[in-house]
């Protein structure tokens, strides 16, 4: 079971290992350096002390070392996305899936969002998966500006149940 954790300073020599490799291949990420990992967390961190809150980041550990990041950033008022990435010998155990599970819960509580959005590479059918094993469903593609020239991502959303929905399904 994946429990999510507030980034840490200690987490830089962890994210250097998972912004490497295959892990950035279809993101828009790049390797990070030791330097660019504690920035990133500092700002993390920066971020997490917002008032109010507009991106909320976590540590996935798993066997208690850190595996990946996922990331809640919240758009506008209501609308929010989500993304993730995991060290590469982490992937098809369903680490994603229940981290990403996790935050949408937090989405629509916490953040009080009404929906998520999220894209992945069409190159990452896997990342597709782990999306749709968390409720989100593909609404289409949307054009992103990479160093390989425009592409086309997988788009996806969840919208948050009303209380009259889920009352009615009760019943």
């Amino acid at each position: 079971m994946v429990t999510l954790r507030a980034l840490c300073p200690e987490d830089a020599a962890a994210l250097t290992r998972v912004y490497s490799g295959a892990s950035t291949r279809h993101t828009t990420g790049k390797p990070l350096t030791l330097d660019q990992a504690h920035e990133k967390i500092r700002a993390a961190l920066a971020r997490a002390a917002e008032t109010p809150r507009a991106q909320w980041s976590w540590s996935i550990p798993a066997a208690a070392e850190m595996i990946g990041l996922i990331s809640l950033r919240r758009r506008t008022p209501s609308m929010g996305t989500i993304s993730y990435i995991l060290r590469v010998d982490t992937w098809g155990h369903g680490y994603a899936t229940q981290a990403a599970r996790q935050v949408v819960a937090v989405a629509f509580t916490t953040a009080g969002l009404n929906r998520l959005e999220a894209m992945h590479h069409p190159d990452n059918p896997a990342s597709g998966r782990v999306l749709a094993k968390a409720g989100f469903t593909r609404v289409g593609t949307s054009d992103r500006d990479t160093d390989n020239g425009t592409v086309p991502y997988e788009l996806f959303a969840l919208e948050r149940e009303s209380t009259c929905d889920s009352e009615m399904r009760e019943a």
